[in-house]
């Protein structure tokens, strides 16, 4: 059995190597991500939602910094901070619920600055 912590951590490393097989392996059609840019169900939704955090973070001067990772139970919490040349993410958060080996529930909130 996979725990929260394993299927954290793979979502963090699919996401820092941009690939998007694997982010898309860590949820399920009934999975839901609540963001600022909207509420984003099923695979294909999901799918388009990391595309385009992918073409934002691709470019070879993002950063991303892991701040602090907590696992309690099923729940998984990350603060993070990043900079991609369109916007300065000051502080962001997302809480991740892992009940059954896939992220079910996924929430965002961040403080994020566009650049001019």
């Amino acid at each position: 059995m996979t725990t929260t912590e394993d299927v954290l951590n793979h979502h963090l490393e699919a996401f820092e190597s941009q690939d998007l097989d694997a982010v898309v392996e860590d949820y399920t059609d009934e999975s839901t991500v609540v963001t600022n840019m909207g509420t984003f169900r099923g695979l294909a939704e999901i799918e388009g939602l990391f595309e385009t955090l992918f073409d934002e973070f691709d470019a070879p001067d993002a950063s991303i910094t892991i701040d602090e990772q907590l696992v309690e139970d099923e729940f998984g919490y990350i603060t993070w901070t990043a900079e991609t040349p369109e916007n300065d993410y000051e502080f962001a958060t997302d809480t991740f619920h892992v009940p059954d080996d896939e992220i079910a529930f996924q929430t965002f909130a961040g403080k994020i600055s566009p650049k001019e």
